[in-house]
């Protein structure tokens, strides 16, 4: 994967200095990957004294830490990240964001079970850029992210219903 993106992670700013935190810039961490919001905010301060990263809304993110480990997303907002998620941006418009995070999420259970040993361990940047990818030509791979986004959507709406009805019940 090194070879056709670059990876980064962040860090946090120091909590003691409050200085740093309510701001306006979202601070996303590895539970929120996928979110719309975060609970954090940093202010310019905060980023500049350490060494929290911007994303792009359409950067993917990996979370490489504890429980969340392997979970996947691609960023829905502008904001900063922690050292626990590392951001992925591919180099050139060869490749589809949404092809490579589905197949990120399809190989979760093998890359946790290959590079992570006992319960909740860690993942690194190394092993992410080390990891081969299968990757068709551009249109299948827009096609294929398309398919596998609109399946899980489609997954998630029918599932709210379920939970839905049973809740009405």
């Amino acid at each position: 994967m090194g070879k056709f993106s670059e990876s980064y992670s962040g860090g946090t700013p120091s909590v003691r200095n409050i200085d740093y935190y309510g701001g306006n810039i979202p601070f996303i961490r590895s539970a929120e990957i996928n979110a719309n919001s975060t609970e954090l905010f940093l202010t310019e301060e905060g980023i500049v004294n350490s060494s929290a990263k911007m994303v792009q809304r359409g950067d993917i993110l990996y979370a490489l830490y504890g429980a969340t480990s392997g979970e996947v997303g691609i960023s829905r907002i502008n904001g900063a990240i922690n050292q626990a998620i590392l951001a992925i941006k591919l180099n050139e418009n060869k490749d589809d964001s949404m092809f490579l995070m589905q197949w990120l999420q399809k190989q979760k259970a093998q890359i946790i079970n290959t590079f992570i040993q006992g319960g909740q361990g860690n993942l690194s940047g190394q092993i992410v850029k080390n990891l081969i990818v299968s990757r068709p030509c551009i249109e299948e791979q827009k096609q294929i992210g398309a398919f596998f986004n609109q399946l899980n959507n489609t997954i998630t709406v029918n599932e709210h219903k379920l939970f839905n009805s049973i809740l009405s019940r």
